[in-house]
């Protein structure tokens, strides 16, 4: 099981690399690291068992954020309408996205940063993905405002980007113009 002391954090030499696609189909070993990193997703965000384990929530995970430096990423969450996304992803790509941007008035974390990183990081409002699940599948996903935020998030990740890279540090907390708020979407 994955817990707090297998998430490297900010300044590990893992997080700025950009990770290696998986050969598909992936190994056994690949196959249960990613199980793995979504039942960490999922047990994160049950109180009684992240307690238990002393688990920050979260959202998504990706490779990188534990140390292995290949193309997976787990996210389970329910976004501001209510639609539950749960997957396993072997090489997560973003193959179109909009103009128009987005963000989260609370700005992002991380289970990767320790820190609170006040700042508006604006995202494309819509994105859509192309990936393998966890089962096999190839998928095509079109992912609009919260969605679109947190597969942004995990794939800057796989990038070796984080996501307060994004932050306008001259204007940290003033959204770029145009952009919406992803509750809004």
């Amino acid at each position: 099981m994955i817990t707090m002391k297998d998430i490297v954090r900010e300044g590990h030499d893992v997080l700025r690399q950009k990770a290696e696609e998986v050969s598909l189909p992936p190994t056994s070993e690949e196959k249960e690291m990613l199980n793995d990193m979504l039942q960490f997703i999922k047990i994160s965000q049950d109180d009684e068992l992240a307690e238990k384990y002393d688990l920050r929530p979260g959202v998504g995970l990706a490779a990188p954020q534990i140390g292995v430096s290949k193309r997976m990423m787990a996210v389970h969450f329910v976004d501001f309408h209510g639609k539950e996304y749960s997957y396993g992803l072997f090489n997560p790509k973003i193959v179109s996205h909009s103009v128009e941007q987005s963000y989260l008035p609370g700005g992002e974390g991380c289970l990767s940063v320790d820190r609170d990183v006040p700042g508006i990081v604006p995202r494309h409002a819509r994105v859509t993905v192309k990936a393998t699940t966890l089962e096999g599948e190839e998928i095509k996903v079109r992912l609009k405002g919260y969605a679109a935020i947190v597969f942004q998030h995990e794939i800057d990740h796989l990038n070796g980007v984080m996501f307060y890279d994004h932050i306008n540090q001259d204007d940290p907390l003033t959204p770029p113009e145009g952009a919406i708020s992803a509750e809004e979407i």
